[in-house]
């Protein structure tokens, strides 16, 4: 263990100096509909929006499209899951849930990405082992591109975070493209103000 920790102190002892991260530069962006460029960049990533004017509407639309018996996991408290979830719940636990929900603090226009934490999701593996995942966003959290996601304090501030942008996929494979192959199998965004 000495030569364990001796080795450890020295590459500790090595590090650089910390640096101020550079200033992100403003670009132009494409001008338009927020809500539309985003809606139509997640459609090219294989996502999907949906309209809903209240959380049983939501509800409703994850019965109807996945089945009244389908396993629901939400870290969204407007809509009520069928598995609890909390801080305290196991990550592999969440391997058998058809349907996650979490709200997404913003969404960024150029990408069709939604932005979450550790905050949203309150489990991690929520975004990645269930077989579907529902995003609320409301409409007026959109910014325009990537460079003004870095410079909103919760970007800066959070722990963990991740920007989705439609459901898992890879063309590894002779070009084929496979949706679902390595986490969720659909990505949609429902339109729901906060």
């Amino acid at each position: 263990m000495a030569n364990r920790e001796a080795f450890l102190a020295k590459v500790r002892a090595a590090q650089p100096a910390a640096l101020d991260l550079p200033d992100v530069p403003l670009f132009d962006t494409p001008g338009g509909d927020l809500r539309e460029r985003f809606a139509a960049a997640l459609a090219l990533m294989g996502g999907a929006c949906r309209d809903a004017d209240s959380a049983d509407a939501v509800l409703a639309m994850i019965r109807e499209r996945f089945g009244a018996d389908a396993s629901i996991a939400s870290a969204a408290p407007e809509v009520p899951g069928t598995r609890a979830l909390d801080a305290d719940t196991p990550p592999a636990s969440l391997e058998n849930v058809h349907v996650g929900v979490v709200r997404a603090r913003f969404g960024v226009a150029e990408t069709g990405s939604v932005w979450l934490s550790e905050r949203e999701y309150r489990v991690n593996s929520l975004g990645y082992l269930v077989q579907h995942l529902v995003v609320l966003l409301d409409p007026a959290q959109i910014v325009a591109g990537l460079q003004h996601a870095y410079r909103r304090d919760d970007f800066r501030d959070a722990r963990y975070a991740v920007l989705v942008t439609g459901p898992s996929a890879t063309a590894d494979i002779e070009g084929v493209l496979i949706q679902g192959a390595q986490g969720v199998r659909s990505l949609t965004v429902v339109w729901l103000p906060a």
